[in-house]
């Protein structure tokens, strides 16, 4: 098998997954460019525990790591064990950690906010995952699938945006782990070795 197979793979069993960006209303949008400041950070988002977090209030003092991310995405469900346990892992060294969810719950209702909890819950998430009402946030971001990712380093700035790592279907077929090598060198003052890589994943699915 090649190496492009794994990902070939997923990518026919995903039916209406596409990675194709979904751009918002009247825009097309493009993700934020490697440097660029965090993008609405001061906006209150409802956690799974029902508290409101900000992107601002998350930071850590090495730096801040969003993911747009979901519930019903197979893209998203391959990659959320690795996301949890390198979000888990990193929020106790000193990077702050969110996941977001800018989906219609009304398109997908999996992606409500008690499917949510439920699925924080199950994955052991020690991070807040949280309700992008109406996808205000991605937008800003210029996000169009999940997940995607965007860390920023403790001035603010984004220094890695992309994909988790170049395997979706295999863990353990894995040859770059690109978000985990970003947050290494990120906490250890390391210039990142790879600051962007192409997200794949679900559109994500802004409401109408």
């Amino acid at each position: 098998m090649t190496k492009t197979q794994p990902i070939l793979l997923l990518a026919a069993a995903l039916g209406g997954c596409t990675h194709t960006a979904a751009a918002a209303p009247g825009a097309r949008l493009e993700p934020l460019p490697i440097g660029s400041a965090v993008a609405m950070g001061d906006v209150p988002m409802p956690n799974v525990d029902g508290k409101s977090v900000t992107i601002a209030g998350s930071k850590g003092d090495k730096g801040t790591l969003v993911v747009f991310t979901c519930n019903h995405c197979p893209w998203a469900k391959a990659w959320q064990d690795r996301i949890v346990a390198l979000g888990n892992r990193f929020t106790g060294e000193g990077v702050g950690v969110l996941a977001v969810n800018p989906n219609d719950p009304t398109a997908y209702p999996e992606d409500g906010a008690v499917q949510m909890k439920e699925r924080a819950a199950e994955l052991g998430m020690k991070f807040p995952y949280v309700v992008d009402a109406g996808g205000k946030v991605a937008r800003a971001f210029g996000a169009t699938k999940t997940p995607e990712v965007f860390l920023f380093d403790a001035a603010g700035k984004l220094v890695y945006y992309g994909a988790v790592d170049d395997n979706a279907n295999d863990p353990a077929a894995v040859e770059h782990k690109y978000l985990e090598d970003a947050l290494t060198a990120l906490v250890a003052g390391q210039p990142i070795p790879k600051a962007s890589t192409k997200a794949l994943g679900c559109s994500i699915k802004y409401p109408s």
